[in-house]
């Protein structure tokens, strides 16, 4: 994958920080080029004061937003509040904050996820070590391929314009996650970023707000009904805007095919369409798939902290099923992310979860 750097960074410390993650790319197989238009991946400088964003070309692009941070933060309590807005005002895909050395040690770097998660690759004067951990944390962005495209066709049956059975299990569920409480409050964007860049985001990913996990649930052989991108899950009710038909994946174009109702204007189908695409496909006893930021305990995981909307995500997830006993009612974590739940149903699922789902997502 190509990388770039957005712009070059007067203050010291991120200067030393671009200058060594650049040479551990480049020792990894990635390929430095000086426009970041043409890059896949951009990583982004930016003051504390000012989280400038960095104005993608397209959607498939990721974006590493780093800034300065004071003092070393010892918890995700003391990093979050900090952090996290940055993330937000950054348009960032994740954000590394480099934190204030100390006469003891080198920086800190923290990471801060789109899910809230936060952890830190200790300072450490064996430089080559710092960032081959930094780049560690960094690899699955910089290898992974987004398929958050949509092609819309407005062609859906008119006896599902209005839903089906499906449609309102999918209503039931939502309601039961909210009373769950693992649907964390969307993070409030609208007291975040201004008016311009919530456009922006939302052209980018067809949301207005941070919602969290996603339901869908099997329609018929080749097709499934999924969530929408940045929807209350806990109000799934108007077919095309709250859920939509995923009818297919177009691998040449990298966009998954919607039909829609005629003559409305319908939100972007939920980023992991691509995964859930993938498990109907490959098993056709798997009725149901819920994605949640919980967790479980004594589950198998993926290796890797794919993001979201990735066919690498996709991929890790559909492997570990093929080896399972039991794909049709089987539990997946995502590293540093939450679950995949597959089921024969939507109420088979929670009648099986029950209790077990633990609300904060271990952090490795």
């Amino acid at each position: 994958m190509d990388f770039s750097f957005a712009r070059h960074s007067d203050l010291e410390r991120l200067a030393w920080f671009f200058a060594g993650l650049r040479e551990t790319m480049v020792r990894h197989g990635h390929t430095f080029v000086e426009n970041p238009d043409r890059a896949s991946l951009v990583v982004n400088p930016f003051p504390r004061s000012y989280p400038k964003p960095f104005r993608r070309r397209g959607q498939a692009v990721f974006l590493i937003g780093v800034t300065e941070l004071g003092p070393a933060l010892e918890t995700t309590e003391e990093a979050l509040p900090q952090t996290y807005p940055l993330l937000i005002r950054s348009l960032s895909n994740l954000l590394i904050g480099v934190s204030e050395p100390n006469s003891d040690a080198p920086p800190d770097a923290h990471f801060i996820t789109p899910e809230q998660g936060h952890y830190r690759v200790n300072g450490t004067s064996n430089l080559t070590e710092f960032f081959d951990k930094v780049y560690e944390r960094i690899e699955p962005l910089a290898t992974s391929r987004l398929v958050i495209d949509n092609v819309f066709r407005p062609d859906l049956p008119e006896r599902l314009w209005e839903g089906d059975e499906v449609t309102r299990s999918m209503y039931r569920a939502g309601k039961k996650l909210d009373a769950l409480n693992v649907l964390p409050t969307p993070f409030p964007l609208d007291e975040i970023l201004p008016a311009k860049e919530r456009r922006h985001l939302k052209r980018l990913y067809g949301i207005g707000g941070l919602s969290y996990g996603n339901i869908s649930a099997r329609y018929d052989a080749t097709r499934f009904w999924m969530s929408a991108s940045g929807v209350d899950k806990s109000n799934l009710k108007e077919v095309g805007r709250d859920i939509l038909m995923v009818t297919d994946y177009d691998e040449a174009d990298g966009s998954m095919l919607l039909s829609v109702p005629p003559g409305i204007e319908p939100r972007r189908v939920s980023v992991d369409a691509i995964e859930h695409w993938m498990i109907y496909r490959e098993h056709p006893s798997v009725g149901a798939i819920l994605h949640v930021h919980a967790w479980m305990d004594g589950i198998p995981s993926t290796e890797f902290n794919y993001p979201c909307g990735t066919f690498e995500l996709g991929k890790a997830v559909a492997e570990i099923l093929r080896d399972h006993p039991e794909p049709a009612q089987a539990v997946v974590g995502l590293k540093n992310h939450g679950l995949t739940i597959t089921g024969l149903s939507l109420d088979e699922i929670f009648e099986r979860i029950g209790e077990q789902l633990i609300q904060v997502v271990p952090m490795s």
